[in-house]
């Protein structure tokens, strides 16, 4: 470092001045926001993505909902692809992508998409399109107070915008997007908005994170997705296929906070950890790890009261180590049973609930008319049909059942629940509305496990009749089994309903 007397004497003569002026500018192109770089960076690798997609109605499946276009930003990466969030290509119908101060659009096709993690890879089938970019790479997670740059085109913008901010916190939490996975994010106050989404943030010339979503209780408070989170779904596509993150299937309890409880569960005082309250059927950890199991260590990671371990320097939820590993790897479980301790090792695995708790995207919903009934499969999409108060709005058997089906539930052949979402009036079913959004127990004696069900219990009759009872209803929908049949064909044709589905295999919109 130059002393106090040392820099005076350079400032004192002409070529000293020259000297101390090359200086400075060298150090400041030396910096890693250059403008050459930002030029290079920016508008040679940020695309926008402009996508229309269409929902369906997932109480009408027959229906489809009204064509959007969306806009939302992307940037290339190794191999001629480009990342982008999965909400800007969802239920897309046609895609087409775009550089800066370029008015042509290229149609794009998706690759993969993670709707767990938000994240999706398009490609342009044109070579052209990628003259002249730039692929990013990716850095590591940015530190606390460190300085970030967000880029993208807000607000449907034809020009790069380019925002400043500070990252403020790095923390577990719901991804909008599927409503209901929670993994690591990056908090900025750099501006995000409409239109930034999946557009990269850079630090160090890196990228270091995807925008995604934005606080709007809040002013200036954006999220990022980190590149751990990125690291897995690119790993993950790797062989042409996308599984997603893995959960344990577990529900945990704080519960050794207090010395007593510690005491009656027989832990040594000087262990942490959590307890195990609850595992539903068919998840990884049922008939591996029991209910009042102690969970202390997961993989090289001790476990805390509060069920947080140490991870990137920060304490975090224990999810995080899971959301570490692909799925079918192996992770390492070190946990206490009556006093004892043990050690176990499982797969990691998808967990999916009877009825889904995230939102479902690029599917076409299955569904069965018979004698006017619409039979749907329960979940989120459905139950969205409330609106966005639907947790409030939606009927009470049914949120009672939403909310604990995992612990409701105690028939392992259970793949899903089936609702009736709409009767469409006819003769044949007449006075039987009250029926409508109560969930099905069985059909002619024959338990519903599943959508396909319906068709091989009506099929049978009981004494030519339609018995249909509901969980949570002592009385039973009774319908002619033979005037049902008679009335199926002009009931369709009255509503104007396409034939239903016959299998259940996802169709995919795209």
């Amino acid at each position: 470092m130059f002393s106090h007397k040392r820099l005076r004497e350079i400032t004192e003569g002409k070529a000293s001045s020259l000297t101390l002026l090359l200086f400075v500018l060298c150090a400041f192109f030396c910096q890693p926001c250059c403008f050459g770089e930002k030029a290079q960076t920016y508008e040679e690798s940020v695309v926008m993505v402009l996508a229309v997609n269409q929902e369906y109605d997932f109480a009408t499946p027959w229906k489809k909902g009204m064509m959007r276009q969306g806009v939302g930003s992307g940037f290339i990466i190794d191999g001629n692809r480009i990342l982008t969030n999965a909400h800007n290509v969802a239920n897309q119908r046609y895609i087409e992508v775009k550089k800066q101060n370029l008015a042509k659009r290229y149609p794009a096709q998706v690759q993969f998409v993670g709707h767990d993690c938000d994240l999706a890879l398009i490609t342009v089938p044109d070579p052209d399109f990628f003259t002249g970019t730039l692929p990013l790479s990716f850095g590591p997670l940015p530190q606390i107070n460190s300085t970030v740059q967000t880029c993208g085109f807000p607000m449907g913008g034809r020009q790069i915008s380019i925002t400043k901010g500070i990252v403020s916190r790095l923390e577990t939490t719901t991804y909008s997007h599927s409503q209901s996975s929670r993994h690591l994010v990056v908090q900025t106050d750099a501006a995000i908005n409409p239109g930034n989404s999946g557009g990269p943030v850079l630090q160090n010339g890196k990228v270091v994170g995807v925008a995604f979503q934005g606080l709007t209780t809040a002013d200036n408070i954006g999220y990022m997705i980190p590149t751990t989170i990125i690291s897995h779904f690119l790993t993950d596509v790797e062989d042409g296929t996308y599984d997603g993150f893995g959960k344990l299937g577990i529900a945990l309890f704080p519960g050794l906070h207090s010395p007593y409880y510690k005491e009656y569960l027989k832990i040594p005082p000087a262990e942490d950890g959590v307890v195990i309250t609850d595992i539903p059927l068919n998840s990884v950890s049922f008939e591996k790890l029991q209910k009042g199991d102690v969970l202390t260590k997961i993989g090289d990671f001790n476990i805390d009261n509060d069920g947080r371990i140490l991870i990137h320097g920060l304490s975090l939820g224990l999810s995080e180590a899971v959301d570490h590993k692909q799925i079918g790897e192996k992770i390492a479980l070190t946990y206490y049973r009556n006093g004892q301790k043990h050690q176990q090792e499982l797969s990691v695995a998808v967990h999916t609930p009877v009825i889904p708790w995230n939102l479902l995207y690029d599917i076409k919903p299955d569904y069965r008319v018979y004698a006017g009934l619409t039979f749907v499969q329960l979940n989120r999409n459905f139950l969205s049909k409330w609106g966005r108060k639907w947790v409030t709005e939606i009927p009470f058997d049914l949120r009672y059942l939403f909310f604990e089906c995992d612990q409701l539930n105690e028939n392992p052949l259970r793949k899903e629940y089936v609702v009736i979402s709409e009767i469409l009036p006819d003769e044949v079913n007449a006075y039987l509305q009250s029926y409508k959004y109560h969930v099905i127990e069985s059909v002619n004696s024959i338990t519903i496990n599943k959508l396909e069900d319906i068709d091989t219990a009506l099929q049978t009759d009981e004494d030519g009749f339609w018995i249909v009872k509901f969980i949570g209803n002592e009385a039973p929908m009774v319908i002619d089994a033979n005037k049902a049949r008679s009335q199926r064909d002009a009931i369709m044709q009255k509503y104007q309903i396409p034939m239903e589905t016959k299998t259940h295999e996802k169709e995919f919109l795209f």
